[in-house]
């Protein structure tokens, strides 16, 4: 099997955060951004209903049912955190300034995997029975309700910064996040093939709102508490929501020829629950395309056999190498805007953490740590 990354071109893979290195340092980057705000984050979770607390905190994987603490804790991989704190340090500010970003976006996060998994019927996540398996489902509600009622308080209350702006910037992802994920399940009541199909275009939309709205916000949002320029900080959003459109095709491209036993995923789980992922989309917009649209539009659900063919017939209809295609336009966009962020960041309350040359140091280290983790995302084992 390959990777993503082994299409890059020579000039990305000549990128500091390339080869073998990046896997590494991604680790580390998550891992510190980890430590870094879960102080905060456990401090938050303490102010929540002790009952709600409590599966907030086994959502996170701190806690089993009950209460009682996970040792070594389960948890998932920060990303989001990661972003926040690194959208920060790109504004020049220390990444400690990207904390409270990083609470109220990992805080909405984790409520929109709440309400996913009651609205995908998912009955595991991360190796553990989801929240709404564990405590039922209005619980799993209540809970996301709360993560989400506990995030706007959270940045509501960021010292020295534009609360309305930051409000406003979180509230918007908010709602593409709603958008994307309202498209995608109507999507799967849609026809394979015909007028009313999905269009690669539609995907492309849904991908940014559903995934690229709240990468992108924590990417900025970061950067906004910390006082950066207004162009730095829609430079930033707009490399996350590009960022979460490639990731969202990587998934998709995982979810059919992904090994389960590296993405905890069921095999050909898309194919079968008929989920409208790009490389199927991309294989029926081709002329060979006529065995996998009979095969999808049969009158019977497709069975594991059935799934097993369907992602041939994808793979030799171009689907997955168009899918590939797809990402890699999309990372080439987020390099763009990485490229594009200035070496200083300008006026703004990011500009009084210290020297101009330790804030420039930062800012430029930020921005090779954001490629370590795009490398990291594009790196999964297909």
């Amino acid at each position: 099997m390959t990777t993503m990354s082994s299409a890059l071109s020579p000039a990305r893979r000549a990128r500091p955060a390339a080869g073998a290195r990046a896997g590494e340092r991604a680790a580390h980057l998550l891992e510190h951004s980890r430590t870094l705000v879960r102080p905060a984050l456990a401090d938050a979770i303490g102010r929540l209903h002790p009952w709600v607390g409590e599966m907030a905190a086994y959502s996170l994987g701190w806690c089993e049912p009950g209460g009682a603490p996970v040792s070594p804790p389960a948890h998932g991989k920060g990303l989001r955190q990661a972003l926040a704190v690194l959208g920060a340090e790109a504004a020049g500010a220390p990444q400690s300034a990207g904390v409270t970003a990083a609470v109220a976006v990992e805080l909405v996060h984790t409520f929109s995997l709440l309400h996913d998994d009651i609205m995908d019927g998912d009955p595991t996540r991360r190796g553990r029975p989801t929240v709404w398996k564990a405590y039922g489902t209005g619980p799993a509600v209540l809970a996301g309700d709360a993560l989400f009622a506990l995030a706007v308080e959270t940045l509501a209350a960021a010292p020295g910064a534009d609360i309305p702006s930051a409000v406003r910037h979180l509230s918007t992802a908010l709602n593409d996040l709603v958008r994307g994920q309202a498209d995608d399940l109507l999507f799967e009541s849609r026809p394979w093939t015909g007028p009313e199909a999905v269009r690669p275009d539609e995907y492309r939309a849904m991908a940014e709102h559903k995934t690229g709205a709240l990468l992108g916000c924590a990417t900025a949002l970061g950067a906004m508490l910390a006082g950066a320029p207004r162009e730095t900080v829609a430079a930033l959003d707009r490399a996350g929501r590009h960022l979460g459109v490639a990731f969202q095709v990587v998934d998709d491209l995982l979810g059919i020829w992904g090994d389960p036993a590296v993405t905890g995923k069921p095999v050909h789980a898309d194919l079968l629950r008929g989920k409208k992922t790009f490389p199927v989309l991309a294989a029926l917009g081709t002329s060979a395309a006529r065995p996998l649209a009979r095969l999808l539009n049969s009158a019977d659900p497709l069975d594991a056999a059935d799934a097993r063919r369907a992602a041939s017939l994808i793979e030799d209809a171009g689907g997955r190498a168009a899918a590939t295609a797809e990402a890699h336009r999309h990372i080439a966009v987020v390099d763009a805007c990485l490229d594009s962020l200035p070496t200083t960041t300008g006026t703004g309350t990011g500009t009084t953490h210290g020297t101009r040359d330790a804030r420039d140091a930062r800012s430029t280290r930020s921005t090779d740590d954001l490629r370590a983790l795009l490398d990291f995302l594009v790196r999964r084992e297909m």
